[in-house]
């Protein structure tokens, strides 16, 4: 274990590898960055490597670069593909990373590729914890996330520093895999309650309600929730900017109704809502936001603009 790692016997803070600077990961790295940590990151898009740059930290030309004295790797990729492609073979991190890293995979992915990543990494003397978010675009720029963690609780102590600067509700929830697990229940209950709004938005619409005031009041009450607060104005304004794109939603809607399936839950509400889900992606709404489900509802009342 390098010293940066050993905990309290060091005041170092680690070297950090960042891969993956999209819409979550490029303001979560510069968080770190304003926190005091050398980041070194790698990414496909030239653009993403100059804002971690002009933001203080180090562009890399590869993922062997980005990792090899590196003490923590962090990952925040679109999907479990992704993590694969990163994470094995000649290039990946698992062969170039020195052991005794540890390795923090971000991305939102299904707990069984977590649970075969953290048995690999081990073989290569590299630790593991699954570390899903949940708080989209604004809760990363913010800095306030919610961060759900699988794997040893001597890593997640190890990386509790690190998770501070990036979040605010940050809970390990058991072994790997555990927190690609909370995650996928997370993204089950946000895609119900985006659905439940933009139904309710159409609604008081066509009732000739004032829309704003009903929104606040609603908000204000037990129908209140953190989704309504941060979607309100995109139903208001129907600015559909992604955050979290309708796209990575039906991703995570899939590894939910998977995962459900393997344990034997029966997610009836989950499952007509991730039809709606996909629907709205096959009719050409996968780059927008995921309160872009007020579109779908419009389309089905006949008032889509």
């Amino acid at each position: 274990m390098s010293n940066a790692l050993a905990a309290s016997s060091h005041p170092a803070r680690p070297a950090i590898a960042w891969i993956g600077l999209g819409i979550m990961g490029s303001p979560m790295s510069e968080n770190l960055i304003k926190a005091g940590y050398d980041v070194t990151g790698f990414t496909l898009e030239q653009d993403k490597l100059d804002r971690l740059a002009a933001a203080g930290g180090t562009a890399a030309g590869s993922i062997a670069e980005a990792v090899k004295d590196a003490d923590v790797v962090i990952t925040m990729v679109p999907a479990s593909p992704q993590v694969e492609a990163i994470a094995y073979g000649p290039d990946g991190i698992l062969e170039n990373a020195g052991s005794g890293a540890l390795l923090i995979d971000m991305s939102s992915i299904t707990p069984q590729t977590s649970v075969d990543l953290a048995k690999a990494a081990k073989d290569k003397g590299i630790r593991v914890l699954d570390a899903p978010v949940s708080g989209g675009e604004a809760g990363a720029v913010e800095a306030v996330l919610s961060i759900m963690v699988g794997g040893e609780q001597a890593d997640f102590d190890i990386a509790k520093p690190i998770f501070e600067a990036l979040g605010r509700t940050i809970v390990l929830c058991g072994p790997h895999g555990s927190g690609q697990t909370v995650k996928a229940a997370n993204q089950l209950i946000v895609a119900v309650n985006i659905q439940a709004c933009a139904e309710a938005v159409v609604f008081l619409d066509k009732s000739g309600v004032d829309l704003k005031a009903a929104l606040d009041v609603l908000n204000g009450g037990l129908a209140g929730s953190t989704v309504l607060t941060r979607k309100k104005d995109n139903f208001l304004n129907r600015d559909f900017k992604p955050g979290f794109r309708i796209d990575l939603h039906h991703k995570d809607m899939g590894i939910v109704t998977d995962a459900a399936r393997n344990v034997g839950a029966a997610l009836p509400v989950g499952a007509v809502v991730a039809q709606l889900v996909a629907s709205l992606r096959t009719q050409g709404d996968g780059g927008l936001d995921h309160s872009a489900l007020l579109r779908a509802v419009e389309r089905l009342s006949g008032t889509q603009v």
